[in-house]
């Protein structure tokens, strides 16, 4: 067996762009269909869509006037008789009430109401950037995973053809049996990686399992993803904003953002329903009797007719208006202080992710021009001495495993990155998917 041969085919198997390639050409389904489709089966985004429609609903019924009241009696009955036409004070009486809300407190009602409604629907919006991201976290995971196997799967064929070369010169005197044993020692451990891998891509199917419904699990379907991504979105969003530290004009598009203002929109209606507390409350009411004695001349006694105004003046209002007033524009102030913190926080986010995304750049590119290509003229060096009896065997095994460690961490130095710029598009709005609203059933009428 020629190891010069050996090596460089292992050499060539273990390269990230041609796994990359030959996946790229198999994917049955694409990560932006993956998205879609499971933002359409999340259930969560019909919850919230609910929730920011039975708002609505009851920002519309609490803006509407209270049920006028009907009140019937009797007045005046005298107690010897109980006669209706005995003495000419008795009647019988309907009369109706009718309250208004002091100033424009309904409509500010209904606007408070539907600025909570519009909170939630923002909500939509992190939901699908959390799904987003999740999924492809995960389809990089799984891509680096698949590039992982295939890795260790040429590695162990290689290591069984070697087994039979060392096994074959032993047989006729010129191979060692530790020589032997440690070759079926290094078949046994990738066995045992390849089992562990196995292993992770089934633990990530389950999680994509979601998504993907528990048939996807029990039919085995094959998903053929990938450890790197294009991201034309972000690149041309970061391309705005380089060299500047302060992302604010970004992140404002950002729906947790969209939130906090709605969250302050909502807090300064409620100033506005506070200032509403301190116009007076209206009812009127209107009653009617009706007399059935004769009055003093002997004729019928006449029916009555009776009408008030009740206005609540607020005179006093140092504990109760003035209070609720301080204490509307306490929460306003709190509503902005926690926008601007939040800015603060996921500006300092994206500025950590952009240092990272830089720092793994460069470590990918000493992996790519430096380290890698030691580890190949390493290998080659060993192999050599291998050849002319100047090097042991279990050199040979460790610079083979050297070689093979450092592509598996450069895959995964490519995989974190591309988890990195997932993290930034999450926050930049750098994902490219399109959703439509989920549809929701409306209630039956009451009957």
């Amino acid at each position: 067996m020629n190891i010069k041969l050996t090596m460089l085919a292992l050499a060539f198997v273990a390269s990230p762009v041609f796994f990359v390639h030959v996946w790229a050409s198999e994917t049955q389904i694409s990560l932006k269909q993956l998205i879609e489709y499971a933002l359409e089966r999340d259930l969560s985004r019909e919850q919230l869509l609910s929730q920011s429609l039975a708002i609505r609903e009851t920002g519309m019924a609490s803006a509407t006037l209270m049920d006028p009241k009907v009140k019937i009696g009797v007045g005046g009955l005298p107690l010897d008789t109980l006669g209706f036409d005995d003495d000419p004070m008795t009647n019988i009486a309907i009369g109706f009430m009718q309250q208004f809300s002091r100033g424009d407190t309904l409509a500010l009602q209904q606007q408070k109401m539907n600025q909570q409604a519009d909170s939630i629907e923002l909500q939509l919006g992190v939901r699908e950037l959390e799904i987003a991201n999740t999924m492809t976290k995960l389809w990089l995971e799984l891509g680096y995973q698949q590039q992982a196997e295939q890795i260790l799967l040429q590695n162990r064929s290689l290591m069984v053809e070697m087994v039979r070369f060392i096994d074959t010169n032993y047989a006729i005197g010129k191979g060692e049996t530790q020589d032997l044993l440690q070759a079926q020692l290094q078949v046994s451990q990738l066995d045992e990686k390849l089992q562990a891998n196995q292993q992770m891509q089934r633990r990530i199917m389950s999680q994509l399992s979601e998504w993907l419904g528990a048939d996807w699990l029990k039919d085995g379907r094959p998903l053929a993803t990938s450890n790197q991504l294009e991201w034309p979105k972000l690149d041309e969003l970061l391309s705005r904003n380089q060299h500047n530290n302060e992302h604010y004009s970004l992140l404002e598009k950002h729906p947790m953002i969209a939130i906090t203002k709605a969250s302050i929109a909502g807090n300064q209606t409620q100033v506005a329903i506070a200032n509403e507390a301190y116009k007076p409350e209206f009812s009127i009411e209107v009653m009617y009797a009706n007399r059935q004695a004769n009055g003093m001349g002997g004729k019928p006694a006449s029916d009555l007719i009776s009408a008030y105004l009740t206005v609540d003046v607020p005179l006093f209002t140092g504990n109760r208006q003035d209070r609720n007033h301080a204490a509307a524009q306490y929460q306003l102030g709190a509503a902005k202080a926690q926008r601007d913190q939040l800015l603060r926080q996921m500006n300092a986010q994206v500025n950590a992710l952009l240092v990272d995304k830089h720092n793994l750049n460069e470590r990918i590119a000493l992996y790519q021009n430096t380290l890698l290509k030691q580890a190949k003229a390493t290998t080659k060096a060993v192999e050599r001495g291998y050849e002319n009896n100047t090097a042991q065997f279990n050199d040979v095994i460790g610079a083979v495993r050297a070689e093979l460690a450092l592509s598996l961490e450069q895959s995964r130095l490519v995989t974190d990155l591309n988890i990195t710029q997932s993290n930034l598009a999450a926050l930049l709005g750098g994902f490219d998917y399109q959703v439509e609203q989920p549809q929701v059933a409306r209630p039956s009428a009451r009957k």
